[in-house]
């Protein structure tokens, strides 16, 4: 296969069929299942999300990036707050999320407004990192315009002089929380006649309802 056959690469997806009923009546709950499904199916970086964002004058940016958390309140990533996004969402909060678990045939994309998690939250995660991990905060500035790989990797080296063993909390660095208000389910099906169920939060409650494929 190549690229000219790239109108005729297709496959049918098989999922299991997706009604209102069968999901829980709360979105977070319905996503921690099919979240711990993906793992139990060991797919890799069944993490992995694309974060899409935009700046103040409305273009569009996106990238993948590893969710570290969820609950009813939102998901959280851990950024550089100077990159892109970090800026991106600092404009304009509003951001999407979405999931892609092929061997499952299933995606969720998640929709809200993202704020800066607490500095004590974004505490807990750093230290948790690992240690080059660590001293790789410090080195990079992230989407910033670099000379080459040897100016970054003289700055790593020269956070490590520089912390040693103990390696602080950069100031510009922490983690997002997406407020989720809405939160699609994708399940593939036969023909493209795919399910698809949206929990929509109007009112302070969730609204469940079937979109069309």
């Amino acid at each position: 296969m190549n690229r000219s056959d790239l109108a005729d690469l297709r496959r049918d997806y098989a999922g299991k069929p997706l009604t209102k009923g069968a999901v829980d009546r709360d979105p977070f709950v319905q996503f921690g299942i099919w979240l711990d499904e993906a793992l139990t199916a060991e797919i890799t970086d069944a993490n992995a999300m694309t974060l899409a964002t935009a700046d103040a004058s409305g273009r569009p940016s996106s990238r993948v990036v590893l969710l570290k958390g969820f609950d009813e309140t939102g998901f959280v990533f851990f950024t550089n707050y100077e990159s892109q996004k970090g800026r991106d969402l600092s404009s304009n909060p509003n951001a999407s999320l979405s999931f892609f678990w092929p061997q499952l045939h299933r995606q969720v994309i998640v929709n809200g407004a993202a704020a800066r998690v607490s500095r004590e939250e974004s505490e807990n995660y750093f230290k948790s990192r690992p240690y080059e991990s660590q001293l790789g905060a410090w080195a990079s500035a992230q989407s910033s315009v670099l000379g080459s790989r040897a100016d970054l990797d003289a700055k790593f080296d020269e956070m490590r002089r520089r912390f040693g063993n103990d390696v602080p909390l950069p100031t510009f660095w922490g983690g997002f929380r997406v407020a989720a208000d809405r939160i699609e389910l994708w399940q593939g099906r036969a023909n493209r006649l795919h399910d698809r169920i949206v929990y929509r939060l109007a009112g302070g409650s969730w609204v469940i309802e079937r979109l069309s494929p």
